[in-house]
């Protein structure tokens, strides 16, 4: 694919854009922070014996009209069924009131049924375990600057870890500024946009590296790296319409349970795509030139 169009000389319009998408999000997660859900805050716990077998779609009916759809629903049964008289409930935390709403609806719309256990549990994510994926997190982007370094250079791979943190930020601050619920599956969906959005990164460095290798003088960083993001933009547009076909139909026809988790990685595979695009090789033009620019100058108070 030529290039059609200037990516690198609108890149501050692409820094501004990033940044306006950003800071909403910085200033939500700072004042209200996230709605985690029971994984991080516990909850509580039904174990209810129907006098019938009810499957998992009409317990979440019930509960849809308690704003309680996202709760972890089980049946208890030693194979797989899909209706069985034994289920388990985990909501969110609630008080007497409400416990005695959600099973009062539960016997009048699926008939009786004894509570074989009513408690509150604890998070199954506890502060230590959110504190050791932030560690791993950390050592991941650590090792990513590491072998980014090792193949390109040190400013591929600031360039590539600065988009990263784009991405991550994108999705966590539409999630806070919306209060959509974050729970385990979440974790999983940043470490795998952190995936993508570096393997996309990684395409495009490539191939700067290797017309770099070619590279004429007389063509400036900015127009050989305009050209190469050309040269993968087809298939950074075939990979990235692959995994939103799947994202998206994840989140039009995978239930309520998958909603959150497949809009986050919609939302994440979007903004990766971006960010490969429109951020990561740009920064690393815009310090190319700083670099070359400070070098110009030094020789010319050199020569004086």
């Amino acid at each position: 694919m030529t290039a059609k169009f200037d990516i690198i000389s609108k890149r501050y319009w692409w820094f501004t854009l990033s940044a306006l998408v950003m800071i909403p999000g910085i200033i939500s997660m700072a004042l209200q922070g996230f709605n985690l859900g029971i994984d991080f805050t516990g909850g509580t716990l039904f174990d209810l014996k129907f006098a019938r077998p009810v499957t998992v779609a009409e317990v979440r009916d019930v509960l849809k009209d308690h704003h309680l759809e996202n709760s972890t629903i089980q049946l208890a049964s030693g194979t797989q069924v899909e209706a069985a008289p034994n289920v388990f409930i985990r909501t969110h935390v609630l008080d007497e009131t409400e416990r005695t709403a959600v099973l009062a609806d539960m016997q009048q719309k699926l008939g009786a049924f004894e509570v074989l256990r009513m408690e509150k549990v604890g998070a199954v994510i506890g502060s230590e375990l959110t504190r050791n994926a932030l560690i791993a997190l950390a050592a991941a982007w650590a090792m990513m600057i590491a072998y980014i370094t090792f193949r390109f250079e040190f400013k591929f791979a600031v360039s590539g870890i600065l988009a990263l943190i784009h991405d991550l930020i994108v999705v966590l601050g539409i999630f806070s500024i919306f209060q959509l619920e974050v729970d385990a599956s979440f974790v999983a969906v940043l470490l795998t946009i952190v995936g993508f959005s570096i393997n996309d990164t990684i395409v495009i460095f490539d191939r700067i590296r290797e017309n770099l290798k070619t590279h004429r003088k007389t063509e400036s960083f900015h127009e050989l790296v305009n050209r190469s993001i050309w040269q993968t933009m087809t298939r950074s547009i075939y990979t990235v319409l692959t995994v939103l076909f799947c994202s998206v139909a994840l989140y039009l026809f995978g239930g309520e349970t998958t909603k959150n988790f497949a809009l986050a990685l919609t939302i994440g595979f979007a903004t990766g795509a971006y960010s490969s695009i429109f951020n990561a090789s740009p920064l690393w033009v815009t310090w190319k030139e700083y670099e070359e620019k400070q070098r110009m100058q030094m020789k010319l108070k050199g020569a004086k």
